[in-house]
């Protein structure tokens, strides 16, 4: 235990003196009391002494949104998902979480110095905000979105700011992945912002109070940790030792459950989407299109169960109870290049891992499910244009499956049918974050009892247990 004593020194520390964190009051810099116009202006002028930064960025996840895979290429820029389904030809939309300015479509120059955004990550203001359709940038003057308005930012104010990466800056983004708080990730989402002991023992806002940057480590702007392989990112052992429990008996489980298994019980926080049915969509009031015709149903919390532009969804309810599977760290995707069968429910990304594995572990995992569009005839996933200019073929714009498959599947240069249906697809997301207070993890009989947790993984029972020996 004394790794993690001296860790917590080191973190109650850095918490005393940020300046350690080499925060710099930016608002007396000249070359920042300037009246920009847009967000590559403000790069330029934090280039002229960070000159090696936006070089480092452009070798990062964060930026080209891909990571070379044994299959080709995984990461956002190239995978195919259950919710909003692909980035390709809805780039305007889904950039708007991308950490550059102007990736509208196919032509967005990757070596760009100026392009990077670098307010994303250090305004301390709170006040920067992308527009949600604005492929990167900020309003640049007063812009609504649907019903609200997003002020025109003060982008000398902000820089002004900049300062090391906080909650909201990570969470401007993290939190809000899959189109809203909370849709893509379980347990994380705006709660995190000001979490207390309940929520999450290590980022307690009056307590440990960590910063997203204590597991995700950086160097050179690269963040470690993803979603294509836990291993990137710190493990509990880095702080923890390898024997952190009292009980020797805990302690060997370890080889074979996750940390998280035990110590993240249910999915907490706001709730996560668990459900979403593409093949609902495209309902209207009195069956006639229009904007003014769209359907909205929320429920009492005011999450969406039904929209016209997206279908149907469920969401989970409060302390909702994990899955659990095997699972040694890495994922793999389909993609359109692979042959499926729709007639069964389909995985669009694959755990690896299996009992007897010496390199998996039990893991804790949301799976989101629901039905999306894929070619019957050719059998393979699709990729539909969602979001478009008014007169373009887009689903959101035009409500024609066919039109917006084919603008899409045109756009990435892959073959259409013309046909298309259905399929129900699963999609796994490893739950990582709120760690409950020790006193609220598993107990023994949570697992080892007929029926329980880990029912779908074989008979954990006691009795099983003892049969075997």
């Amino acid at each position: 235990m004394r790794l993690f004593k001296i860790v917590l020194i080191v973190v109650f520390l850095f918490n005393l003196a940020p300046s350690f964190a080499g925060n710099t009051d930016h608002s007396t810099f000249a070359e920042l009391k300037k009246s920009f116009k847009s967000g590559p202006e403000v790069t330029e002028a934090c280039l002229e002494c960070h000159e090696n930064s936006a070089k480092e960025i452009h070798k990062t996840l964060h930026w080209n949104w891909e990571v070379p895979g044994a299959e080709g290429k995984l990461g956002k820029k190239n995978v195919i998902n259950n919710f909003c389904v692909a980035n390709s030809s809805n780039e305007p939309r889904c950039t708007s979480c991308h950490i550059g300015y102007g990736w509208k479509d196919k032509s967005f120059d990757f070596s760009s110095e100026k392009n990077v955004d670098c307010l994303v990550c250090h305004d301390q203001t709170g006040e920067y905000k992308k527009f949600p359709t604005g492929a990167g940038h900020p309003a640049y003057k007063d812009k609504k979105f649907g019903k609200k308005t997003f002020k025109a930012v003060d982008l000398a104010k902000v820089a002004g700011s900049v300062g090391m990466p906080n909650r909201n800056n990570c969470g401007s983004c993290h939190f809000n992945g899959g189109g809203g708080e909370g849709v893509k990730h379980a347990n994380l989402d705006g709660s995190l912002k000001k979490p207390n002991h309940e929520l999450d023992v290590h980022m307690d806002s009056e307590g440990l109070n960590f910063s997203c940057q204590e597991c995700h480590t950086t160097q050179d702007h690269k963040i470690s940790g993803r979603m294509y392989n836990v291993a990137s990112t710190a493990t509990c052992e880095s702080c923890h030792d390898e024997a952190p429990h009292a009980k020797d008996k805990i302690n060997k489980h370890m080889d074979k459950v996750a940390c998280q298994t035990c110590h993240i019980p249910s999915i907490k926080g706001k709730p996560t989407k668990m459900w979403w049915d593409w093949s609902k969509a495209g309902k209207f009031k009195n069956d006639v299109k229009g904007k003014e015709n769209i359907i909205v149903r929320k429920r009492e919390d005011g999450k969406q169960v039904y929209n016209t532009k997206k279908g149907e969804f469920r969401w989970s309810e409060p302390d909702e109870t994990p899955e659990y599977f095997w699972y040694n760290g890495t994922i793999e995707y389909l993609t359109t290049a692979d042959k499926i069968d729709g007639t069964k429910t389909l995985e669009v990304n694959q755990l690896n891992g299996k009992a007897g594995d010496p390199n998996s572990k039990i893991w804790p995992m949301k799976v989101h499910r629901g039905k999306q569009v894929y070619d019957p005839v050719l059998k393979n996933l699709v990729v539909p244009k969602l979001f478009g200019p008014k007169g373009s073929d887009s689903y959101w714009t035009a409500y024609d499956w066919k039109k917006s498959v084919q603008a899409g599947m045109d756009y990435i240069g892959v073959e259409f049918s013309g046909e298309l249906d259905f399929v129900e697809t699963e999609m796994y997301w490893p739950i990582t974050h709120m760690v409950a207070p020790k006193e609220q993890a598993l107990k023994c009989t949570e697992c080892h009892k007929t029926n329980g947790r880990l029912a779908s993984l074989g008979d954990f029972s006691f009795k099983a247990l003892k049969k075997k020996k």
